[in-house]
């Protein structure tokens, strides 16, 4: 994995063997001690943070645990997409002496990728943006939709809306696939989004096993610096990257609300949306909406591996 060219401050941890090179909003790079940086690293140390972040802020208090969560299902479903080359190094097992003691868990051992620009969107289901933009247009992301969805609603046939992965501090933004061409070449654009798409019918049959819906999900690719091939990055199908349901409130829900509770950290958003103008820094987040929050991760993570 490759940085974004400005790297946010971060209390850095002591790592034995590792020095911190970037951190985002909810992730800390590490590269091996002696590497130049995160370009030159042939390896890189992926840890996933407790923190939280909403409406381009990042919140406090964190949500204890997430970071492992993340973390634990990030690999779960890394085992289950057989076939989908992807950046984690043989030796990325959760614990052993390669994942130094003070993030274990939440750390994952990955090769360095020149990562596409693009964020691979797909949508299943007519909800969040999507049904906004619907509203106004019948389009999503400038694709055009039939008449009469809902709230909701599942879609004809999973769609991909990819966006521009912007610079950090702007905002991301929705492109159409010809401009996925034009940003990194027509066999890697068509190859972002046939993977994208397989992925994603993949992980929504999984989902659904388990009693859940699968509405959306970003990934993200980077190319072998080595070989060219494209792998599978960052996270992936997480409480932070996609958008779960349960299936059967979604069915028997009288309200948008019942039918679309998600597995993730929207009662941060709705608390936060209820009680701050985003003018200014956030306010400290309750102890009650942390609470809730960790423990509808947590039962994601339980949901779909069991455990």
């Amino acid at each position: 994995m490759t940085a974004p060219s400005q790297p946010t401050a971060s209390a850095a941890l002591d790592l034995p063997g590792w020095r911190h090179a970037y951190s985002g909003k909810v992730r800390d790079l590490y590269i091996p001690d002696g590497t130049q940086d995160l370009a030159a690293a042939p390896r890189v140390l992926v840890v996933a943070s407790d923190r939280v972040s909403a409406f381009d802020h990042v919140l406090e208090p964190g949500i204890p645990g997430k970071g492992e969560l993340l973390t634990t299902l990030s690999l779960w479903w890394f085992d289950r997409l057989t076939g989908v080359p992807n950046h984690l190094l043989p030796e990325h097992t959760l614990s052993g002496s390669l994942i130094p003691a003070p993030v274990e868990g939440r750390a994952m051992l990955c090769q360095t990728l020149d990562m596409y620009p693009i964020e691979c969107v797909v949508r299943g289901y007519l909800t969040g943006s999507g049904w906004k933009e619907y509203q106004a247009s019948q389009t999503v992301c400038g694709i055009p939709l039939p008449a009469g969805l809902h709230d909701g609603d599942r879609l004809p046939e999973p769609i991909y809306t990819p966006a521009w992965k912007a610079p950090l501090g702007a905002h991301d933004e929705n492109i159409s696939f010809e401009r996925t061409v034009e940003l990194v070449g027509a066999d890697a654009a068509a190859e972002l989004r046939d993977l994208s798409l397989e992925i994603f019918g993949r992980a929504s049959a999984i989902a659904e096993d388990a009693g859940l819906i699968l509405a959306d999900t970003k990934f993200e690719f980077g190319a072998d610096r080595q070989t060219g091939l494209t792998r599978l990055a960052d996270e992936v199908l997480t409480s932070d990257s996609s958008r779960y349901w349960d299936a059967a409130a979604w069915r028997t829900g009288t309200t948008p609300a019942e039918r679309m509770a998600s597995f993730d950290k929207q009662i941060v958003r709705d608390w936060l949306a209820a009680h701050w103008d985003q003018s200014g820094e956030p306010p400290l987040l309750p102890a009650e909406i942390v609470a809730q929050t960790a423990a509808r991760y947590r039962e994601l993570l339980e949901r779909l591996t069991g455990a």
